[in-house]
């Protein structure tokens, strides 16, 4: 089933585009919802008439969107998280965390354009920030932890030679009460 989209669908599409979708999810979602309308002959040409009164104000979005990559493209983040004594974050560090680092540094960017999987380690990873079909940007994320991640304990040192030796024959003797006969 082919729908015209009246609205930016994330996963499926952005607003005017023709797409191809199942027959439920058509009928049952986007049309109900006015997400799309069924693409017949005359809503593809109403969609050209309409293409053609608005490519001005699509350029000036586009235009818009590419100077918001432009200065996004020289921006670095750095989250802070908790993290455990074993390096790994708790919890994780998703969409959410790099809208709100954005907005700190004066970016407007809604959460659902930013895609990041969900992060539970400490390092740097990458963000990609969709602000149009055709502009996309990848920003550096680097992960820190709050506070300095004590190293993990190493083994109890080794015991100096005298103890061993005293452990040695203590277990020697135990050995040979185990194998001992009963007396009775």
């Amino acid at each position: 089933m082919e729908i015209i989209l009246k609205e930016d669908v994330i996963g499926l599409g952005y607003k005017h585009d023709i797409v191809n979708v199942k027959s439920g999810y058509g009928r049952n979602y986007l049309i109900p919802q006015g997400k799309g309308v069924i693409a017949s002959e005359s809503a593809k040409k109403q969609l050209a008439e309409e293409l053609k009164q608005k490519a001005k104000k699509l350029e000036k979005i586009k235009a818009d969107a590419q100077s918001v990559a432009d200065k996004l493209a020289d921006v670095a983040l750095t989250v802070i998280a908790k993290v455990s004594s074993t390096g790994t974050i708790y919890g994780s560090v998703n969409n959410v965390q790099i809208a709100d680092e954005l907005s700190k540094l004066g970016f407007d960017i809604d959460r659902k354009l930013i895609t990041i999987k969900d992060v539970k380690t400490v390092g740097e990873h990458k963000a990609v920030v969709r602000l149009h079909k055709e502009i996309f940007v990848t920003i550096p994320v680097t992960v820190v932890a709050d506070a300095p991640v004590a190293p993990v304990a190493e083994e109890a040192a080794p015991a100096p030679a005298e103890e061993t030796t005293e452990a040695q024959d203590e277990a020697e003797a135990l050995e040979a009460l185990d194998e001992a006969p009963l007396q009775a």
